[in-house]
């Protein structure tokens, strides 16, 4: 059994207690709120760190996350028909706009962001209907894109009080559903990185790459085993640093990044011009923008569950408004649409380091990477292989954190296990069958290329079939005051957020 840490156990560790009032609840600042079971005591979640052991655990958050957040721009950019200079911009930009988002997430003010340790950057789903967008079109094309990012973000933040209402939808059963899609769905990210990163390499997928992924999985999980306290938590970043040393003479860091920086940069307001809005476009990007806020309920829920903060309507209606402020202000930037980074919530779950100022210290990183080029590239060193065995790690604990919360969803009961089957099979179309949906219309793709969305509408609807629609009142409990089957559990816990009452 792990050592007790050297500074504050309740920082990281905590009892095992939670804060009915929520963040945001009682006190809407989303700091110096009270635990009931210790008078005085702060939640975990809003406890702060000393300096340097907050830094080193933002940095492992930043390490988990930077090549997500660089490689959407890496992608677009070219797309786009701009130099490999302009898309070096776009790159410190989206670190720069990631980590203002993950800020306004962390820290808040008024009812904006979840106040959990919750990261922000740019989103996947939207790298495709980009490309389709500004293909070719130069500055014009980015112009678009920001137009219409800027106009769904808007639509996003107007839509988040009646969005966030859908949390009565995700009980146990769906919850515990959509986090393990989520870790699922991000292990083929960890292996392609593992393989190298780029399927049009010469090494892609070569004995070199994949030992070195291998080699460090197998570093992260012996530090695990090996240390104690702080230096346990930081595993991860301690396995990257090994891994990255050792892949020095193995040869495949690329030190080329590092000589081409600048040593200062700002991602100068509307770089590649005003922004343009095009109604298809427009179109585009709104359903974008609901698949990001679909999913980053799933990942609130999630990350409430792992910090023992259950997320409640106004947690997620707080970090809906910050993703969609987030990114209404990146295309000012030149960044890109943000949405939640569910990597990050794995290494919640395996540091167990629970504090939202960490992660709001990796967000002041990102903005520092963003404006000092230089810098960013010392992140980069770090080659992908070695990024991907750590990421088996990663993302293999928020599947096991879903797998934890379907073992208390009675799935013995009603058709409880019917619901994970057909929501965990549908989720895992994209990911077993990438082409599945290939002769569908494109702009249904956004959607239907993400296995968390869909896996996500498949467990609500069959919910509710199932457990909700024809009940009768009070036929949720058998004649001895137990509950008829395992949804209906949720009956007994009036409380709980995310239960979804049995209309009359």
């Amino acid at each position: 059994m792990a050592a007790t840490p050297r500074f504050r156990k309740d920082a990281v560790e905590g009892p095992d207690r939670k804060d009915p009032a929520g963040p945001g609840g009682d006190d809407p600042g989303g700091s110096g709120r009270t635990d009931p079971a210790g008078p005085g005591r702060k939640h975990p979640v809003d406890e702060t760190l000393p300096p340097l052991r907050m830094f080193t655990s933002g940095l492992q958050h930043v390490a988990a996350m930077y090549a997500g957040v660089v490689a959407p721009p890496m992608i677009v950019g070219p797309a786009v028909g701009l130099s490999a200079k302009e898309t070096a911009f776009l790159m410190g930009a989206s670190l720069f706009t990631a980590g203002i988002a993950t800020l306004l997430q962390t820290l808040g003010f008024w009812r904006i962001g979840a106040r959990l340790p919750f990261v922000n950057g740019v989103s996947f789903a939207g790298v495709t209907p980009m490309i389709a967008i500004g293909k070719d079109r130069g500055h014009d094309g980015i112009a678009v894109i920001f137009g219409a990012i800027i106009v769904a973000s808007l639509l996003g933040f107007l839509l988040a009080p009646y969005f966030c209402k859908l949390v009565r939808f995700f009980p146990p059963v769906v919850t515990g559903t959509v986090i393990t899609l989520i870790g699922v769905s991000l292990l083929p990210v960890a292996f392609n990185w593992s393989q190298g990163g780029n399927a049009t390499a010469d090494d892609y997928g070569s004995t070199t790459n994949i030992i070195m992924a291998a080699v460090t999985l197998v570093i992260v999980l012996a530090l695990r085993k090996l240390l104690r306290g702080f230096l346990q938590q930081i595993a991860i970043l301690l396995g990257l640093v090994i891994g990255t040393l050792i892949a020095i003479p193995v040869g495949i860091t690329d030190f080329g990044a590092l000589g081409d920086a600048d040593l200062v940069g700002f991602p100068t307001p509307f770089h590649f011009g005003a922004p343009q809005f095009e109604i298809a476009a427009i179109v585009s990007m709104c359903i974008v923008m609901l698949v990001c806020m679909t999913e980053s309920t799933a990942d609130m829920l999630a990350l409430g569950k792992i910090v023992d903060r259950p997320a409640d309507e106004r947690t997620i209606e707080g970090g809906l408004r910050a993703d969609t402020l987030g990114s209404a202000v990146s295309p000012l930037f030149n960044g890109f649409m943000c949405s939640a980074f569910a990597q990050n919530i794995g290494l919640v779950a395996m540091t167990k380091v629970r504090s939202r100022f960490v992660v709001a210290a990796g967000g002041v990183i990102l903005v520092v990477l963003g404006l000092v080029p230089v810098a960013a590239s010392v992140i980069a060193l770090v080659p992908l292989p070695v990024l991907g065995g750590a990421g088996i790690v990663l993302f293999g604990s928020v599947a096991a954190s879903g797998i934890q919360t379907l073992a208390a969803a009675a799935l013995e009961k009603g058709e409880n296990a019917l619901i994970v089957a057909a929501a965990v099979g549908v989720g895992l179309i994209p990911i077993a069958a990438p082409d599945f949906y290939h002769a569908f219309p494109e702009d249904l793709l956004v959607v239907l290329d993400s296995g968390i969305s869909t896996g996500c509408v498949v467990a609500i609807l069959l919910n509710l079939a199932f457990n909700h629609l024809g009940r009768e009142p009070g036929a949720d409990r058998a004649p001895g005051g137990e509950a008829a089957d395992g949804e209906a559990a949720d009956s007994e816990q009036p409380k709980d957020p995310m239960a979804l009452p049995v209309a009359p």
